[in-house]
């Protein structure tokens, strides 16, 4: 059951939220609304405590369902009050991606579409670039795409931002080490702060290369980098991406 609930701060009214009649959403909209209130930053380790954000990294019994519904109500407050969620949408789609993993198989190859043209041309080598911030479970990336397509150390772009390295460096160094790799294998950038900062990082890289006659794979859920991506690739490029 769920009411309509407005969403008023210091007097003020931002607009209205339907908002699930449970302990858990009442206890979002506080957290935020004083967060908001007070002028603070307002980021995802508000409602989830840094040892909860490492848990999300990996499968939950039961799909992480109740953290999903804390985060779909934390992203419709950002709308309401004007906040930055990119952080939130990036913990939903990895949630949603690893529990899809664990309960079937999820091969990240299956999804993978040729987005700039309808028939792959001929190529002659193969670059990833990653946001591993989307993906903080790294083994399908490499069973799924760097092993089975061969791509080389040199030829994979990999950027984070501060927050998400801080969170989640460890677990990907433990992850990558099953694989003989740390981040310093291939190409990393540790960007500063800033909002996008490691997907604005990731097309530069791939304007700078200036590729043609490749495959390129770009693994990401940020839309907008998504059609950067198509708008600066050269035809002679079969370019891949998740749907």
């Amino acid at each position: 059951m769920s009411t309509v609930q407005k969403i008023i701060i210091d007097q003020k009214y931002y607009g209205s939220i339907e908002l699930p009649d449970t302990e858990a959403a009442r206890r979002v909209v506080a957290i935020v609304s004083r967060a908001y209130a007070a002028r603070k930053p307002i980021r995802i380790n508000l409602i989830f405590s840094p040892g909860k954000l490492r848990a999300l990294g990996y499968y939950q019994t039961g799909g992480a369902w109740q953290e999903l519904l804390d985060l779909e109500l934390y992203i419709e407050l950002g709308r309401i009050l004007r906040f930055n969620t990119d952080d939130a949408c990036k913990l939903k789609n990895n949630i949603e991606l690893i529990n899809d993993m664990a309960h079937s198989h999820f091969n990240i190859a299956k999804r993978l579409s040729l987005v700039n043209k309808s028939v792959k041309t001929p190529s002659e080598s193969v670059y990833l670039f990653w946001d591993i911030e989307n993906f903080s479970n790294i083994a399908p990336i490499f069973n799924d795409l760097i092993d089975k397509y061969s791509i080389v150390d040199h030829h994979i772009y990999i950027a984070a931002n501060p927050d998400s390295l801080y969170l989640f460096k460890d677990e990907w160094e433990a992850n990558l080490y099953d694989y003989g790799k740390t981040l310093k294998s291939f190409n990393f950038t540790k960007c500063d702060h800033g909002k996008n900062v490691a997907d604005g990082i990731l097309l530069e890289n791939f304007k700078q290369l200036q590729l043609k006659n490749a495959d390129v794979y770009v693994m990401t859920f940020d839309r907008e980098l998504k059609e950067l991506f198509r708008d600066t690739s050269d035809p002679s490029i079969n370019l891949y991406m998740m749907a």
